[in-house]
């Protein structure tokens, strides 16, 4: 995907090593079903609160960085919150206009939509309730229930053609195994670019019943 190591450089700037080992939070999950041949879950998440904004015309690096300052401080929040993973922002104004947010994995981004979508997902200790509003208007809060999903866990990069590849496997699992697919992929990073190719965790995610 163009521009995605300029969108993930940021990610896990206290979390993450070359060898992709990373003390960041990730979304917790029920797991329904696992194939380890071909490193394929089924997975239900039972709640996840998203903050998210639009990639239209391909602006990635402009979506991530509206998320990025929306956990460093550019929201509504005034509840303290106990840090899973160090955020670095650069306040030039020396204060913070709201709750700084713990980074968690992954990154999800949504092309299938009428709208292009990067999206974070919040710790698992925020409700849609508790959730900071967002200062800026191009974000919106949303929570996704009962969401299952059938995920194919890949290393290397989110290119297109390697995203392109793990997708019609996952998709040809899906049949075979008796699921309905009911969405679109949808591609998750775990890892910034200073983790080795070899070793970061890539996932595409295809909602199923």
């Amino acid at each position: 995907m163009k521009s995605l190591l300029t969108i993930l450089t940021s990610i896990f700037v206290t979390g993450c090593s070359v060898v992709g080992q990373s003390n960041v939070e990730t979304a917790p999950y029920t797991l329904l079903k696992s194939d380890e041949t071909k490193n394929i879950e089924v997975r239900n998440y039972e709640s996840m609160v998203l903050v998210s904004t639009s990639m239209a015309g391909n602006s990635s690096n402009s979506a991530f960085r509206k998320l990025f300052k929306y956990i460093g401080g550019e929201n509504e929040g005034a509840t303290e919150i106990s840090m899973t993973a160090p955020v670095i922002m650069d306040d030039k104004n020396g204060s913070k206009k709201g709750t700084e947010i713990s980074m968690t994995a992954p990154v999800f981004m949504n092309e299938n939509t009428d709208e292009a979508l990067m999206s974070f997902v919040m710790p698992k200790s925020f409700t849609l309730a508790t959730t900071p509003k967002p200062t800026n208007p191009d974000l919106k809060v949303s929570e996704l229930k009962d969401y299952k999903v059938a995920a194919i866990q890949f290393s290397g990069t989110l290119s297109d053609s390697n995203v392109e590849e793990h997708t019609k496997i996952l998709t040809d699992w899906i049949t075979a195994n008796g699921f309905t697919a009911i969405g679109e992929a949808v591609k998750a990073g775990y890892n910034g670019p200073l983790t080795l190719p070899m070793m970061r965790r890539n996932e595409v995610l295809i909602k199923i019943q």
